[in-house]
């Protein structure tokens, strides 16, 4: 592989790229600051901020009372200088969120989807409204991320087996990049969570991790090595399709919850286990999970860790992550208790040490993680551009 030569060019843009990091991780900085955390000069951390205050990437944000002499001039990124959108499509509703370059969301709104009819209208008219909402014209979006439930199809981008959203399987990706330029990615939901917990919860700051979704469906996000494991397919962390002892192997993989540990952990199964311990079958799963909690029903909880157990003892002996992060609505109904639970279980039948905690996203880890994506991108084309 051939080596780019050190040229002054190349080096002013590596240190920019250096600057621009610190001040988002960091938080304003003096010149002085900026100079001693990067190893530059004072002078070339002045250049590096003029070039990149000329470039309307970097802007001052007050000032650092200091003791003899004026107060030094602080330097953060300026929020402007670009914005990204980030959606989550639920049957049911789409959320939309645009953010600055820095994270910071500016506006967010949900809308029912089911009088939109054609799915890249509905993204269409949800990103505009929420541009509308930001005041940004729609052509200053750097990246949008979508994240929806399905497989998504790695050689073009298109979601697979996708049971809850059908109309999106053909031509969707196309149409919304003929509209927003080719920065549109669809990516899977649970995926998208992985990259929000990475980036703010549980695993803040781990390369090796997966993330165990519990709720309406059974999904795995998989991060080995810092990096999202996908799979050949896009297959990779469709743990509903996990074969479990007991269960029957499924005869028809186009039906929906015809996996075995979907059998095992899925809306019907759990609420029949309610039953089994006296507990209303009829409400969601997640407000039973919460009902057995509060009323210090240690069977069912048992019962539930322990099917929770199976997937993540699964994953563990293959994968070896370390930790396993319960999200969805029902590993968030669960809490710190059923997490505490389930890696008793996994304890008993895996001889992997195995961490098992609850995710510490707030809000949204969707939508989270779709902007935390659309902002990985944005960085990267617009911060590599600097001379």
């Amino acid at each position: 592989m051939p080596q780019r030569p050190g040229t002054p060019r190349l080096l002013r843009q590596i240190n920019d790229r250096a600057a621009l990091e610190l001040l988002l991780s960091q938080g304003p900085l003096t010149r002085a600051e900026l100079g001693e955390l990067t190893g530059l000069s004072k002078v070339t951390s002045g250049q590096l901020l003029a070039r990149l205050e000329t470039r309307g990437l970097v802007t001052t944000a007050g000032e650092r009372p200091g003791g003899r002499g004026p107060n030094a001039a602080l330097y953060g990124v300026n929020p402007s200088s670009a914005y990204v959108a980030g959606l989550e499509v639920l049957p049911d509703s789409v959320t939309a969120a645009v953010a600055d370059i820095t994270g910071k969301v500016v506006a967010e709104i949900t809308v029912d989807p089911t009088d939109a009819g054609d799915p890249v209208r509905m993204v269409h008219g949800a990103v505009l409204r929420a541009c509308e909402m930001a005041e940004i014209a729609p052509s200053r979006l750097r990246c949008l991320v979508i994240g929806t439930r399905g497989v998504v199809d790695p050689a073009g981008g298109d979601i697979r087996y996708s049971v809850d959203l059908p109309a999106w399987h053909v031509g969707v990706l196309a149409g919304l990049r003929t509209l927003f330029g080719e920065s549109v990615i669809i990516e899977n939901d649970v995926n998208l969570a992985a990259l929000a917990e990475q980036e703010h919860g549980a695993a803040r700051g781990m390369d090796d991790f997966v993330i165990l979704w519990a709720g309406v469906g059974q999904g795995l996000g998989v991060m080995l090595g810092g990096r999202l494991h996908r799979g050949i397919t896009g297959g990779a962390g469709e743990i509903g399709w996990l074969p479990v002892p007991g269960e029957p192997l499924p005869t028809n993989v186009t039906q929906p919850q015809s996996g075995s540990f979907q059998r095992l952990v899925g809306g019907t199964a759990l609420r029949d286990l309610a039953r089994a311990h006296g507990l209303p079958g009829e409400a969601e799963v997640a407000d039973v999970v919460r009902t057995a909690l509060a009323t210090g029903n240690d069977a069912f909880i048992d019962g539930l860790a322990g099917r929770l157990a199976v997937g993540a003892a699964a994953v563990s002996v293959v994968l070896d992550p370390g930790l396993v992060v319960l999200s969805g609505d029902v590993g968030r109904a669960g809490g710190a208790e059923l997490a505490a639970r389930v890696e008793e279980a996994v304890a008993q039948v895996c001889p992997s040490q195995l961490t098992v905690t609850v995710t510490q996203v707030e809000g949204n880890p969707v939508l989270r993680g779709a902007i935390v994506a659309a902002l990985s991108r944005a960085r990267e084309e617009v911060f590599s551009d600097t001379v």
